[in-house]
């Protein structure tokens, strides 16, 4: 594939960018990057690394796919925006293929830009439904920018702006490697722990819950699965106040996690009231959904349910979604993912094994944390440590930094494309590897050298 910024001055550009680009909360990488093919991407110097982030955790099937391609190019020619009262026929494949994938129960779609949007249609569609404004969620919780989303984030966002939306309420996130409930044997006693937070909700609110919003993999806060039977559990309380429960899948479906949605895990036949969609339904294209049963959205239509924007429904995205949704069934990426998901789980564990600063590994599937710390028992977190072995990964060829400031709890998100072969997840082992060897404070537990342990895992 042809690069079309081969040859750019990135000189030129560094200085074009500190002069004219507004910061928003991040540190942007020093390197421009021009290129980005399948699991790669390239820097205007020709550095190559393996993209362990999959974009912002989007690009499901990896950059530049060529039925993507091909698809943005047809529909750029012949449908690519529409009046948002307009449907046509590419939003109403992907409604199709999309409810045929969901369970009983998620019957009808919408489709949006992004996973702030679905969600604050979520929450809108939740109260315009219940009646009601209270909104709970998760202290690890990420869920948009706008004013319904962030009210019910906790994890980094809600200071320095002044209020939020009224009506919001925090549920301590399930964390086994630090919460402080416990059963006699040490393991996480999650179930006493949502009673709780509960218990204190109930003491709150006055009389309004509306919906609990939760991620089954809370990504922003430190990749953390809810434990198995806690999405069950949650809609127990859910019901028993009147509540509809959203899952919020922007990062977790469409196979990440080892399963076509990520809640399915959860077991016993479990199904949100609202399911909302995003970042890898569109493989990095602008585009999320919000699903629902027939009674929920009758009900919402028959009271004026309003959520309106100018791409709503668009063709070009939905397209593309539609086209992301063929590729992983057609080519049984669920369940590869699945597979070397216990690969990648398993090498991770590897070097846990060998360098005292890997507090935990966790995940599912494609979707893994490493969580770094600076002393085991304490559990201290290790972000200037986790930053500096990030930095030594992006010059070996790894880009994996993506969520070690201290806001995203002082976690590596792995979430590499789910079309990542075997060889490549070693690859990218074997140079996480070398960044833990040769960083200072990664506390080493091997005896034999770095070259010897990474030459064994060849």
């Amino acid at each position: 594939m042809a690069n079309i910024y081969a040859q750019v001055d990135e000189a030129q550009l560094k200085q074009d960018a500190a002069s004219t680009l507004l910061h928003y909360g991040a540190e942007f990488y020093p390197d421009i990057i021009t290129r980005a093919e399948g699991i790669y991407i390239y820097t205007a110097s020709g550095h190559r690394m393996l993209d362990w982030t999959s974009g912002q955790m989007s690009c499901l099937i990896g950059h530049g796919h060529p039925e993507i391609v091909e698809v943005i190019k047809r529909h750029a020619q012949s449908l690519d925006h529409l009046f948002s009262g307009m449907i046509s026929p590419p939003v109403i494949a992907l409604a199709k293929r999309l409810v045929s994938l969901t369970p009983p129960g998620l019957d009808r779609a919408l489709f949006l830009s992004t996973g702030g949007e679905s969600n604050e249609a979520a929450i809108r569609l939740a109260k315009s439904y219940t009646g009601k404004y209270e909104v709970v969620g998760l202290s690890a919780s990420w869920h948009g920018m706008g004013g319904a989303a962030m009210g019910a984030q906790y994890t980094h966002g809600r200071a320095g702006f002044g209020p939020v939306l009224p009506g919001n309420f925090v549920l301590q996130a399930p964390n086994p490697y630090r919460s402080i409930f416990r059963h006699a044997d040490g393991t996480h006693d999650w179930e006493t722990e949502l009673e709780y937070g509960f218990s204190l909700i109930d003491k709150q609110s006055c009389g309004s819950l509306a919906a609990v919003i939760v991620e089954p993999i809370q990504a922003s806060g430190g990749t953390i699965p809810l434990p198995r039977g806690y999405l069950s559990k949650l809609k127990e309380y859910c019901r028993k106040r009147g509540m509809l429960l959203i899952t919020d899948e922007a990062q977790t479906a469409i196979g990440r996690g080892g399963d076509m949605f990520a809640f399915q895990h959860d077991g016993d036949g479990f199904v949100p009231d609202i399911l909302t969609l995003s970042k890898t339904l569109g493989n990095g294209m602008a585009l999320s959904a919000v699903m629902t049963s027939e009674e929920i959205a009758q009900t919402a239509k028959e009271k004026g349910f309003h959520f309106y924007t100018t791409h709503m429904n668009d063709p070009l995205p939905a397209a593309v979604g539609d086209k992301v949704l063929e590729v992983v069934v057609r080519d049984g990426l669920v369940e590869q993912a699945r597979e070397k998901g216990k690969f990648l789980q398993a090498g991770l564990r590897r070097l846990q094994d060998r360098y005292g600063c890997i507090g935990e590994v966790r995940g599912r599937g494609l979707m893994a944390g490493v969580e770094i710390v600076l002393d085991r028992a304490t559990k201290k977190p290790g972000f200037d440590l986790g930053d500096r072995i990030a930095e030594r990964m992006a010059e070996l060829g790894l880009w994996l930094k993506l969520g070690m400031q201290a806001s995203f709890a002082g976690v590596y998100r792995i979430a590499p494309p789910i079309i990542t072969t075997q060889e490549q997840l070693q690859e990218g082992l074997d140079i996480m590897e070398q960044a833990f060897a040769e960083t200072e404070g990664s506390m080493p537990l091997y005896r034999k050298s770095p070259v010897e342990l990474v030459q064994a895992n060849l």
